[in-house]
């Protein structure tokens, strides 16, 4: 019988001791559509249902040796960032993307679901300079763009203006996540040239917890897998869709999206 090898995908992000985002919500989602998940942790988080109760960075020095133990043997058909936490790591993990030649999906990690502070503020400029001029895609939703850009979006027509302030920073294609607006979801992907939207059903359902990170997990598994930009995102919605649907209930908070539905089903 002979084996082969599946697409290898790496997540450089924070670790979910709550199971349901960070570096564990990204590895289920690789695992869910094929790919073989790595992971270089960059902070440990304490975290539950009810919000994140503290998060401690590890050295730069421990982030690179990560990165160059799997760049340097194994090597990336796409690489997926989150959580980062600080100008160090930010800078860290930025220099040596650059080396890359791999799709970088960006998910700039500000806040939790609960609100809770996941980017220190003098981590934003560096997010800006550094990062994001080496990333394929920056999926940054709406509060992030107001974070990064200061444009602020109040309906689905200042989606284009928020992408361009965010292309303006360096990456080639801009995701902007327009879920916090009322009404249906709608998303804009762009390269500043041709223009996207992507609709989805809206359900009644609070556990929505690691939705951002298993959107980016999922875009950067469909882009090792050979789609281009725009199906890969498509492909990846649909499976964020189903997994929002699924969401289940968890301690006494928001509990996460389902990443096994399609298995479940």
């Amino acid at each position: 019988m002979t084996v082969s090898t599946p697409p290898l995908v790496l997540t450089v992000a924070g670790s979910d001791s709550g199971g349901g985002a960070g570096i564990q919500a990204d590895l289920k989602t690789m695992l869910a559509l094929g790919v073989h998940g790595m992971s270089v942790i960059a902070a440990v988080t304490a975290q539950n249902s009810l919000g994140v109760q503290g998060y401690w960075e590890l050295p730069p020095e421990a982030v690179r040796a990560q990165l160059n133990s799997v760049l340097g043997d194994i090597g990336v058909h796409a690489v997926k960032t989150g959580m980062l936490a600080s100008p160090t790591l930010v800078e860290t993990v930025a220099e040596v993307l650059a080396e890359v030649d791999a799709p970088v999906v960006v998910d700039p990690v500000g806040v939790s679901k609960h609100g809770d502070s996941l980017l220190a503020p003098e981590a934003v400029d560096t997010v800006k300079t550094r990062l994001l001029p080496v990333a394929t895609v920056a999926t940054p939703n709406l509060w992030e763009v107001t974070q990064l850009t200061g444009v602020k979006v109040e309906d689905e027509r200042g989606l284009r203006r928020a992408a361009d302030a965010v292309l303006a920073l360096g990456p080639r294609w801009a995701l902007i996540k327009g879920g916090h607006l009322s009404g249906e979801p709608v998303d804009l992907l762009t390269d500043g040239d041709r223009e996207f939207r992507f609709t989805a059903q809206r359900y009644d359902n609070r556990h929505t917890h690691g939705t951002g990170c298993t959107l980016a997990s999922a875009i950067a598994s469909y882009l090792a897998l050979g789609e281009d930009m725009p199906e890969a995102v498509r492909k990846a919605k649909d499976y964020v869709t189903g997994a929002l649907a699924h969401g289940f209930p968890l301690g006494s908070g928001i509990g996460p999206v389902d990443h096994a539905w399609r298995i479940r089903r």
